[in-house]
């Protein structure tokens, strides 16, 4: 496979790096499977204790010099990772889509956002300001800047496996700080590229090895960032699940998280709402990355009166879906990335049947020529009521539920009825509508939309939302604060020392 050479990927890959160094380790390799055809692309060491020690010191030690590298300096670094993410667009998003199972365009699609925050970032390194305040003593001047807080560990997801790390990373690296990378142990080598890509601009620019830190394994590597003192700042992707224990972990010893957790995300179509525009913003929600994106759309809450003609509209669109090789851009839908996604997709649709839900569009899993890696599986849409326990859940997978309503307030009260709390959207064409949707008594979450789905967020936005999603945000915006610690300054220029609040000490 071409693609693996560019990328330097070899079989039996070290998966620990400080930057331009790769390690050897005592520890297990494992192998990445695609789901694609379910063969094993390469295998990867895992990281052993020694080895993280020796990522996590040169990180510390290269936080030494990076932070003071002027921001501009190293945005200009940041800059040549994007002009070489453009150069290797093309073979990433084939890795990315064979070794996670995106589609070909949605693979492609990864890799120009991580060119999209490098570009962000490239900007946002001239504007890492602070404000100036008005101070209540006089010939005092009173200011705030941001510094960089260190080391930051960033703890990805298989279904984003490159973008996502990007968003912290690119920010992060800006804002000064060093990085240490988890990837999922599904996807390793998309992250082995990125490190290969990344230290060759670096080694070009002579920044310190240890800036950009890789390491590879399961829970337990997790576990190692998230106890870890010397790390201030662990941004996780992830299950809730997942998040509530890195969430505990770092609250213990009184770091700092940004956790981007589950969603299950929901489109309001109103009475108003122009079909043509809700039916396809619905079923690229409902079943783009095969249903495993955080923003997939989950639930469809329908107004009444136009609840049948969505339904027949919408199945007919289902029927169009062509379900295969994700590397054939002929292709809408490509696998689900393991068998155990698999086996939770069964099992939550025979939760829905059981609790009353009706299949408008019924859910398979796929065999025969072309489905041998055993995990492709039909998008699939259940008739609901919102009190099914199974409606409130994330299963990821392709499984869209249709739930009736007769007022907005009780489509607001449905969209938010629900753990999680990352992305909605109201379909309408009624300005009150929308204005009622993103108001305070509207959407709950982190990302409300109108006219659009609920998938396929800007960079220019903070991404993120509230409840069991985890409150964290990245990317745009003033997201980069996150990655800062914020000082207070003031400075006296006068011959005397007045104290605030008029406080008198006469000695």
């Amino acid at each position: 496979m071409e693609f693996l050479e560019n990328l330097h990927i070899k079989i039996d890959n070290a998966g620990t790096s400080t930057g331009t160094a790769w390690l050897t380790s005592t520890a297990p390799a494992f192998p990445s499977a695609s789901p694609v055809d379910g063969k094993t692309i390469a295998t990867v060491t895992a990281t052993d204790k020694a080895g993280y020690e020796a990522v996590i010191e040169a990180a510390r030690q290269a936080f030494t010099h990076w932070r003071l590298w002027p921001a501009p300096r190293r945005g200009e670094v940041v800059r040549q990772i994007g002009e070489a993410l453009r150069q290797h667009k093309s073979h990433l998003g084939r890795l990315v889509s064979y070794e996670m199972g995106k589609s070909l365009q949605e693979g492609y699609g990864e890799v120009q956002e991580m060119i999209d925050i490098c570009d962000f970032a490239v900007g946002l390194s001239r504007q890492l300001n602070g404000l100036t305040m008005h101070s209540e003593r006089p010939a005092h001047r009173m200011y705030e800047q941001w510094h960089p807080l260190g080391v930051v560990g960033i703890i990805s997801a298989f279904n984003f496996p490159v973008a996502v790390w990007s968003w912290n990373s690119m920010i992060a690296w800006v804002c000064g700080n060093t990085c240490v990378w988890k990837p999922s142990e599904k996807t390793p080598l998309c992250a082995l590229a990125c490190q290969h890509i990344v230290s060759t601009v670096f080694k070009a620019n002579g920044v310190p090895e240890g800036v950009s830190g890789l390491i590879n394994g399961g829970r337990e590597t997790g576990e190692w960032l998230a106890k870890d003192t010397r790390i201030p700042l662990i941004s996780a992707t992830g299950s809730t699940r997942m998040g509530k224990a890195v969430g505990t972990a770092v609250a213990e010893r009184l770091g700092r998280s940004i956790l981007e957790l589950g969603g299950n995300n929901a489109i309001i179509v109103s009475a108003d709402a122009d079909l043509n525009i809700a039916i396809p913003g619905a079923v690229f929600g409902a079943v783009g990355t095969a249903g495993q994106r955080c923003t997939t759309t989950r639930r469809l809450i329908v107004h009444d009166s136009v609840y049948d003609n969505l339904k027949a509209k919408l199945t007919a669109a289902y029927g169009q879906l062509k379900i295969g090789d994700p590397l054939d851009e002929r292709n809408h839908v490509g696998p689900l990335i393991d068998e155990d996604a698999v086996a939770s997709y069964q099992k939550a649709i025979e939760a829905a049947k059981a609790q009353g839900c009706r299949f408008a569009v019924e859910g398979a899993v796929l065999t025969g020529d072309g489905f041998e890696s055993g995990c492709y599986v039909r998008p699939c849409i259940a008739e609901a009521d919102p009190s099914y326990p199974i409606v409130a859940q994330e299963t990821f997978a392709p499984i869209l539920y249709l739930l009736r309503y007769k007022t907005l307030d009780d489509a607001i009260a449905i969209q938010n009825g629900v753990p999680q709390g990352l992305a909605s959207s109201i379909m309408t064409l009624n300005l009150r509508e929308a204005e009622q949707f993103l108001s305070a008594s509207g959407s709950d979450c982190g990302i409300a939309n109108v006219n659009i789905g609920t998938s396929g967020a800007e960079i220019g936005g903070a991404f993120g939302g509230e409840k069991e999603t985890g409150g964290g945000r990245e990317s745009g915006s003033d997201a980069w604060k996150a990655y800062m610690r914020r000082q207070t300054n003031t400075i006296n220029y006068s011959t005397q020392l007045p104290l605030a609040q008029g406080i008198k000490f006469n000695l």
